[in-house]
């Protein structure tokens, strides 16, 4: 269940920034491609936002779902981030309206699933004024649902403790654990949705790169790795690269057999408490495809568990867990 939406989805969703941008090219061919394997695979949530390639990744759901009228896919979108200066003044009923407009048309649906807050400054996520600017997109109909997506753990208690909030979007993976201590307990006793992001901590938990690895310019994993475009946990979970290259060859020690490491990192996910959806992002076939099937391994056993427990505490937490 989807928190407070009232929808059911499935535990392995697909997040679909890389459809849009910052991620290498990926055409529209190749998008369409990975949004049908995905829901071939049985995915029913998709995540998106509207400034994922200026409103491209957007776009191309809407054209994928155009063709397959009564499909069972949510579709979550995210507001705020086409702010110019992003700032709290920014967020007002009108731009929250005309936003929620825009996303609309390039989705082609008359009312949003589900909004998000896109990580907007916290000072926008503490005022009641911001949650009735919500409440008013429903009343006007536009809009099923809203949530939001944040950076740290206070911005995700706040915003759980609001009661027309549906769903709180947050970094959690192997390498970001600190939302198991609070979030996730509050999340489930409010009946609020969690939303894991950056599931494989940009790919580092793939298990695919090593200290040589590159990125081209038009990847956030190139021009964001000390947070010179946006916050820096969003890319490598904020672990710097060598550090997360030699942990994640750890954690590439427990997986099963039978499975790759990202369907570890994935399955971990799955079996936290409170998490309702993760959303690994793909860029081909094949990756949404895995991605999928990580559902369908074993829970992991404690000793595995223990494991990546043991990876983080040496390796990881030192980086991140008080930072966020």
């Amino acid at each position: 269940m989807l928190g407070r939406t009232g929808r059911q989805v499935g535990v392995v969703g697909l997040g679909c920034w890389q459809l849009g941008a910052d991620w290498g090219a990926v055409d529209d061919g190749t998008a369409l491609a990975v949004l049908d394997a995905a829901a071939q695979a049985g995915v029913t949530f998709f995540d998106t936002a509207d400034v994922y390639g200026d409103g491209r990744s957007e776009q191309l759901i809407g054209q994928y779902l155009a063709g397959r009228p009564g499909h069972q896919i949510t579709v979550a979108t995210k507001l705020g981030r086409r702010a110019d200066p992003h700032v709290a003044q920014a967020y007002t009923l009108d731009a929250f309206r005309r936003w929620t407009d825009r996303s609309r048309a390039n989705l082609g649906v008359d009312r949003l699933d589900l909004v998000q807050l896109h990580c907007p400054p916290t000072a926008v996520l503490s005022a009641d004024a911001t949650y009735d600017q919500l409440d008013a997109l429903v009343e006007d109909g536009g809009v099923a649902a809203y949530g939001v997506s944040v950076e740290t753990v206070a911005e995700a208690l706040g915003a759980i403790a609001r009661p027309h909030v549906a769903s709180v979007q947050i970094i959690c993976n192997v390498f970001r654990r600190k939302p198991l201590e609070q979030v996730l307990p509050a999340a489930a006793a409010a009946g609020v949705a969690i939303i894991a992001r950056v599931p494989l901590a940009s790919g580092l938990l793939s298990g695919r790169y090593d200290e040589s690895t590159t990125f081209g310019a038009d990847d956030h994993r190139t021009y964001n790795r000390h947070g010179e475009a946006f916050d820096v946990g969003e890319t490598f979970s904020g672990v710097p690269f060598d550090v997360g290259v030699a942990a994640a060859r750890e954690v590439a020690a427990f997986t099963p057999a039978g499975a790759s490491t990202a369907q570890l990192a994935l399955r971990w996910l799955v079996d936290q408490p409170g998490v309702s959806v993760v959303i690994p992002g793909a860029r081909n076939v094949e990756q949404a495809r895995a991605n999928a099937a990580a559902a369908d391994l074993a829970p992991l056993d404690a000793a595995t568990l223990a494991g990546l427990q043991a990876v983080y505490d040496a390796r990881i937490r030192a980086h991140v867990h008080d930072r966020w």
